[in-house]
């Protein structure tokens, strides 16, 4: 039996390995392709908790954040108080980065919830803006929401109010530039009501349309992390511990679920077409609707706008019913937000009346309403729930209402008064956040099941090669039992060959060991009588030493 060299075994060892390799590669393929491996680990790392990519991505978002600033220049406060419509000039933009953290963080012991504070530090970019020091003629807002109540306090009160703003030369127009109505000045009214007024409505020392953005805002906020479930990830949870607004009094005026900005619930998980963003100057979450699928930058997302009928009457929408208010009409469009104003007559609407009713547009002139421009909306991954671009557009108007009781501004008609508008948010994320999104979103889904298939295809192809090969190893070999006839018969033959050549030998020896024997007296005595012939007789103990002996 023919034993297997080393050249065999080595190979069969290394068929062996391929078979091996082949199969656990074709059962890897298998479960790559079967189990959602790759959306679990996206969740994973979606959710907010310490270090992750997300966390770092939401607590300090590095993006650039921008707050454009509008404001409207009244071009002729004495035609208004004659009669005439307001002419309004846009001014702007003015232009502020946001540098934005969250800070105070906490997480709760259950993981759902976060708690944090944000710190905001609003910065004038003045390549993007027009002098910050320009001249603004604009309502004196102190002023209209003091005798807009004035009707509601009766003739005498009226009248006293009447002589105190004439003595203190109160005009119903001011003369202010951008910068000091956006980020504050020195208003007598404002400081008394600073000093008298209850707490939970006092204003701050001074006026200015954007003061309380700057710093890190008293709010505190919590929101949930994605742990609990990602139907409502990256919405709040409560504000100030309450998970109600307290300006309104029923829902959905109450709910606080809506995002911060920094993240969605992902509609690929939730299916919904609906989000919701919170504004904390809005006093409300503002609900935006899916529209449709297009990309940005190679990265599918889903483009959310907000709804014409979002602000305003109920009539229109029944979810603005809890919006209403005694104190006057709803007109599409248009929204009262006084209650967390510290009772300013301030209502929010788009920019130029966008989407507005069309009395609105017509009492004024100069605006110029426009999608593109005016319009609320934000662009969504729809697998992580990040926005990749996203503007919130709000303009302030404040509603005055007539008092013919008080002379500086018995000709000030009922009016809502565009005073500006701004826009708040990003065009465009950091190359490092948007390479990471592109990676998750484009890039793995692409490359992991080309990969799983690519391990099956090979797994399947080594093994079914080395069995393919092992199989033909096996039929095409030689017939043992031949094998073993064919060495037996080698074997002969090497031995015929051996004895012939003995037997050649042996004839060579044999003709050099005998010969005839001479007659002498052993020959005599083993012969029968004298004188006869004896026989040869060969020594074998000659032909083993190959010599000849002879009787002398």
């Amino acid at each position: 039996m023919r034993l297997a060299t080393p050249t065999a075994t080595k190979c069969q060892q290394d068929r062996l390995a391929v078979i091996i390799i082949g199969i656990i590669t074709l059962i890897l393929g298998i479960l790559l392709t079967s189990i959602p491996w790759l959306d679990y680990f996206i969740l994973k790392n979606l959710r907010l908790w310490n270090d992750t990519l997300s966390y770092h991505y939401w607590q300090r978002p590095g993006v650039i954040r921008l707050t454009k600033v509008y404001i409207y220049n009244v071009t002729n406060p004495d035609g208004f108080l004659s009669g005439e419509k307001p002419k309004l000039q846009e001014v702007g933009p003015f232009v502020y980065r946001e540098d934005m953290e969250k800070v105070n963080v906490k997480f709760h012991e259950n993981n759902y919830t976060v708690s944090y504070q944000h710190k905001k530090i609003l910065q004038f970019v003045p390549e993007l803006s027009i002098d910050k020091n320009t001249p603004i003629v604009t309502p004196n807002i102190p002023l209209l929401t003091l005798t807009s109540l004035s009707p509601k306090l009766g003739y005498l009160l009226s009248k006293t109010i009447s002589v105190v703003i004439t003595a203190a030369n109160f005009k119903p127009f001011i003369n202010v530039t951008a910068d000091q109505l956006v980020f504050g000045y020195d208003d007598a009214l404002v400081s008394l009501a600073h000093r008298f007024y209850p707490k939970h409505m006092r204003p701050m020392e001074r006026m200015g349309l954007l003061l309380g953005r700057n710093g890190t805002l008293t709010e505190v906020s919590t929101i949930k992390t994605g742990y609990e479930g990602m139907d409502q990830f990256g919405y709040i949870d409560s504000l100030n511990g309450m998970n109600r607004l307290p300006h309104w009094n029923e829902e959905p005026c109450t709910s606080v679920a809506g995002s911060e900005g920094s993240f969605f619930p992902p509609r690929d998980i939730t299916k919904s077409e609906m989000v919701y963003i919170y504004d904390k100057d809005l006093c409300r979450i503002i609900p935006l609707k899916y529209d449709q699928t297009l990309e940005k930058d190679g990265i599918a997302a889903d483009l959310f706008r907000l709804p014409n009928n979002s602000y305003g009457d109920s009539a229109h929408n029944p979810e603005n019913k809890c919006f209403d208010s005694n104190e006057y009409e709803p007109v599409r469009g248009l929204q009262n937000i006084s209650p967390c104003q510290y009772g300013a007559p301030v209502y929010i609407s788009n920019p130029h009346f966008y989407d507005a009713h069309p009395d609105l547009l017509d009492s004024v002139e100069g605006l110029e309403p426009k999608r593109e421009k005016h319009e609320t909306y934000f662009k969504i991954q729809p697998k992580l729930g990040v926005p990749l671009e996203g503007k919130v557009r709000i303009q302030l108007n404040l509603k005055v209402t007539r008092a013919k009781d008080v002379y500086p501004v018995r000709d000030f008609r009922d009016f809502v008064f565009p005073v500006m508008w701004l826009e708040e948010g990003i065009s465009e994320l950091t190359p490092a956040i948007k390479r990471w999104i592109y990676l998750a979103t484009v890039i793995a889904p692409n490359a992991v099941p080309i990969g799983s298939y690519l391990m099956i295809v090979g797994g399947a192809s080594a093994v079914i090669f080395s069995f393919v090969r092992a199989y033909q190893n096996f039929v095409f070999a030689r017939d043992p039992t031949l094998e073993i006839l064919e060495m037996g018969r080698r074997s002969l033959r090497r031995g015929s060959s051996f004895i012939a050549h003995q037997q050649h030998r042996l004839l060579v020896h044999h003709r050099d060991s005998y010969s005839l024997l001479r007659h002498g007296p052993m020959a005599a005595c083993m012969g029968d009588n004298d004188g006869e012939d004896a026989q040869p007789i060969i020594d074998g103990s000659l032909e083993s030493s190959g010599t000849v002996s002879q009787e002398s």
